[in-house]
This record gives structure tokens, C-alpha cells and sequence, in this order.
């Protein structure tokens, strides 16, 4: 049983994974669908986390629109991400930044990674 979970679960895979971190401001193309149409919206924000495995791996982006945060959970093998772009890199040192929803302004910023 096992072993055809896995093998439907690797034929789900994307090919291509994006390198991101956690802190990275990534810019996320997702396919929403309008009727019988669609189309792509960019999310672009920082990631709070990364958790899962294999296909069932997702991210959540944190974005401030208007002043309210909005948070986004995606999956990272879903055929509705189409790519995910790294805008800058952040220095972190926490695989979670659940300290961020708290935040506000400049308070609420990533240092960026300086290599």
C-alpha cells in the first residue's frame, strides 16, 4: 500500500523546484481561474515558512496590502503555482518567522543577505 501512495505522490512532483528560504521575498505566479477564463496574479511577499514533504510540501507568503497583512498558504508542486520568483534574500536565523504577524512597518522588514 505503501509503495502506490509513493508512486502516485512522485508522478505529481514538479520537475523544477524554486531555491527559497524562509525570509526570501519571493514573487508567486498563481493561476486563478474567472469563469472560463485564466489568467495569472503575482503574491509577492516574505516567507514565513516551509513545511511538508515530497507533494505535499507548501510555503506561506506574508504580504502587507493597504495596511492589513495578508497571508497566502500555496503548495509547492500544484499545477496553480506556475513559477516562484526570489526577489532578495533574507538573513534569518529561525525556520519559522511567526514573530512577523505581529509586526508593523519597518519593524516587520527581513535584513537582506549579503553574500
Amino acid at each position: 500500500m505503501n509503495q502506490i501512495i509513493k508512486n502516485i505522490e512522485d508522478a505529481q512532483l514538479k520537475a523544477e523546484v524554486p531555491a527559497f528560504n524562509v525570509g526570501d521575498t519571493v514573487k508567486v505566479y498563481g493561476k486563478i481561474k474567472e469563469g472560463n477564463r485564466e489568467r495569472i496574479q503575482i503574491f509577492e511577499g516574505t516567507v514565513l515558512k516551509k513545511q511538508g514533504g515530497s507533494c505535499r510540501a507548501t510555503f506561506t507568503v506574508r504580504k502587507n496590502s493597504n495596511g492589513i497583512g495578508v497571508e497566502k498558504t500555496w503548495p509547492l508542486h500544484s499545477p496553480n503555482v506556475e513559477r516562484v520568483e526570489v526577489v532578495r534574500r533574507g538573513k534569518v536565523r529561525r525556520a519559522k518567522l511567526n514573530y512577523l504577524r505581529g509586526r508593523i512597518g519597518k519593524a516587520a522588514k527581513v535584513k537582506e543577505l549579503v553574500k
